[in-house]
């Protein structure tokens, strides 16, 4: 049912596309944004995991460069019962993390370095549980492309504020000129918006599931909400319409819970994520034993360590700590 609400919200925003290249060009116009909005989803599906993890600044590990961050996703995908996703840190001292990719198998999970040294273990294991909660839903292929077309939205609907209404568009004029330039963009905000936060409370359900510990997310979630507020990121704020791709929004000044937030109210999430634990049996907070940062993280700032040197190759390992204690 999730996903057939998420697919009627894309059409909304295709058809609002459309709506837009009427009002500007009459049918020829709604013609021609029908293709453009086309072209662009097939543009989507095909690079939006590239295009993302080259504007956010992510880098490639593996195995030999992060054996401890690899490890964990491993053991999470296979959890899950996903194939193993490519692995990315972020260079930002924000904690944060996304997935990207078109589906499993062509799938990726980044990161941030903030995130790996303010965390505990188990807590950056709740929130990698998560992104793969979004790539086994597909939920990455679908903002994504919600993201690709609202901004199209936005930018066709400025350029009707250039061209004005044509004269075949059954009197259109100057009112459909400024519906177009103000009422659209943001009806596809909105549209986008309720796509993101409808998947973000699945994603916590699923990820709980995945990881088996949702206080785990629960945790982490509430400590990246208040880093993200004090520590900018300054890739996610050149390329807004990524934001929602995050576990909590990277943007500064978000709202509360409402209709024009990119990400649920975090306290409702982790409300949510205690009553799932409370279901499993799981009451038992992290121990202060499990809470400390994750070695070679504990001082100073991302840049401090070989991470931030992005070397080509002879690459030293990230230093991210034992993934696979048992608890």
């Amino acid at each position: 049912m999730n996903f057939f609400r998420t697919m009627l919200l894309l059409a909304a925003l295709t058809a609002l596309f459309m709506a837009i290249g009427f009002l500007i060009g009459g049918q020829t116009g709604m013609l021609i944004a029908f293709l453009i909005a086309g072209g662009m989803n097939i543009f989507a599906y095909w690079n939006s995991d590239k295009m993302v993890l080259a504007q956010q600044g992510a880098e490639e590990v593996d195995e030999r460069t992060a054996p401890e961050l690899y490890s964990i996703v491993r053991q999470l995908a296979a959890n899950a019962n996903l194939p193993m996703p490519k692995v990315y840190i972020i260079h930002t001292d924000q904690p944060n993390a996304f997935a990207t990719g078109r589906n499993p198998q062509n799938a990726a999970v980044a990161a941030s370095a903030g995130l790996l040294r303010i965390m505990s273990k188990e807590e950056v294991a709740g929130v990698l549980a998560h992104e793969l909660a979004h790539i086994k839903n597909r939920d990455t292929l679908i903002m994504t492309i919600a993201a690709t077309i609202a901004g199209a939205i936005s930018m066709l609907a400025n350029f009707g504020m250039f061209f004005g209404g044509n004269r075949d568009n059954n009197g259109g004029g100057i009112i459909s000129t400024l519906l177009s330039v103000i009422v659209a963009p943001l009806a596809a905000a909105v549209i986008q918006m309720a796509i993101s936060r409808s998947r973000e409370y699945v994603a916590d359900k699923d990820g709980g599931e995945i990881c088996q510990r949702p206080l785990w997310l629960a945790s982490a979630l509430q400590k990246i909400e208040q880093a993200a507020h004090q520590i900018p990121n300054q890739q996610a704020e050149r390329n807004p319409a990524s934001a929602q791709l995050y576990i909590i929004n990277p943007l500064s000044g978000q709202g509360m819970d409402n209709l024009f937030s990119t990400h649920p109210n975090t306290a409702n999430r982790v409300a949510a994520l205690v009553e799932q634990a409370r279901q499993m049996g799981d009451t038992q907070e992290p121990t202060a034993a499990h809470m400390s940062p994750v070695p070679g993280f504990e001082d100073g700032a991302v840049g401090s360590g070989p991470w931030q040197q992005r070397p080509r190759s002879g690459r030293r390992p990230f230093q991210v700590g034992p993934w696979n204690r048992s608890s």
